[in-house]
């Protein structure tokens, strides 16, 4: 069985924290890049985040840079997304996803999760 599982989501105040998990079941998150993404209501799958298949190279977002950190732990075959500082623009499903050919800002990644809900509200 090979999927992607996000958790860590949840209802936060602004100013607030979370940590999401990406576990990796059915194949090996060496051979991949995994990405960030979200997608507000209303609005288009965008790009957050990204860790190369070596864990040495990382990607952020413009609006989210000084305040996400994206890190691997292989052991675990999991991907983790720390938050800091969320905002109610924060809001939204985030989805992990698995690339056999390195990181993308746009959505064309070979398999996605299912997404966890992050809410930014006071």
């Amino acid at each position: 069985q090979v999927q992607l599982v996000e958790s860590g989501g949840g209802l936060v105040q602004p100013g607030g924290s979370l940590r999401l998990s990406c576990a990796a079941s059915g194949f090996s998150l060496d051979y991949y890049a995994i990405g960030w993404f979200r997608q507000a209501p209303g609005k288009g799958r965008e790009g957050v985040s990204c860790i190369s298949h070596s864990g040495t190279r990382a990607y952020y977002v413009d609006s989210l840079k000084g305040r996400v950190t994206i890190s691997k732990d292989s052991a675990k075959n999991t991907v983790y997304l720390q938050m800091n500082s969320l905002q109610p623009e924060d809001t939204a499903v985030y989805y992990c996803a698995a690339r056999l050919s390195g990181c993308s800002p746009s959505p064309l990644y070979n398999k996605w999760g299912q997404g966890t809900q992050v809410t930014v509200s006071s």
